[in-house]
């Protein structure tokens, strides 16, 4: 990551629009509006003479366009063209603009540009992890339950047990069915009748692991990928 933030210049000669656009960019979390101008020539001294990341440029301007402005810089800057004409699309990308936006501007339209610009420039922002939910049916109930929170699986006739950290559920469903819904680098199946979240072992030995004060049975051969999968884990 480089930054927090895409510095952004919006050049648009018209007033209206400069507004539309300007608001955009301070309503998106990852930009960060730096100048507005009116014409190319006064963009060309302000990506001299300040850090810009990021052009959202207008084409038809007077004196200078927006195609002179893109060949007069010496600087790499990403380039958003945002034009009410469609025409200019093909030599647009001939200067390697990131994208090319049609007035006017639709939000959705305008955030995927900004997306694109940001994989680009390489700094797009850590995602918030989402938390993940195994969907099953118990007491005539649909239920999501935190992946996270899940400790244990256990295998009971045609049902399983599924013990986590507040309560334990009894579902219809094969072990591996509830198997093949868990994420196999974080949860492993150490017995015919147990599937094991690894980030809550505690304790392991030969044929058994500790989860809290419980011990689990574990197949001997196991053991190997189960310690393959704990290391990865804890790194």
């Amino acid at each position: 990551m480089k930054d927090k933030y895409l510095n952004t210049l919006v050049v648009e000669n018209s007033k209206v629009q400069q507004t539309v656009i300007s608001q955009l960019v301070r309503n998106h979390g990852d930009l960060n509006l730096s100048a507005i101008c009116n014409n190319a020539i006064d963009a060309g001294r302000i990506v001299k003479n300040q850090k810009i990341d990021l052009i959202l440029l207008d084409i038809e301007m007077p004196r200078i366009n927006g195609f002179n402005l893109l060949e007069s810089l010496d600087k790499e800057v990403q380039v958003i063209i945002i034009t009410a004409n469609p025409n200019y699309a093909l030599k647009a990308f001939d200067f390697g603009v990131t994208d090319y936006l049609l007035k006017p501007v639709k939000t959705g339209r305008f955030n995927k540009a900004i997306k694109k610009a940001c994989i680009i420039y390489g700094k797009v922002r850590e995602p918030i992890e989402e938390e993940e939910f195994l969907k099953v049916r118990s007491n005539m109930n649909n239920r999501k339950l935190n992946i996270r929170e899940i400790k244990w699986v256990e295998a009971l006739g045609d049902y399983v047990k599924i013990i986590t950290e507040n309560e334990t559920l009894v579902v219809l469903s094969s072990m591996k069915s509830i198997s093949d819904k868990l994420p196999n680098d974080r949860f492993l199946r150490i017995h015919r009748a147990y599937i094991v979240n690894l980030n809550k072992i505690e304790k392991f030995g030969c044929t058994s692991v500790e989860v809290g004060q419980y011990q689990l049975p574990m197949s001997r051969k196991q053991k190997a990928k189960l310690e393959l999968l704990l290391e990865k884990v804890d790194n």
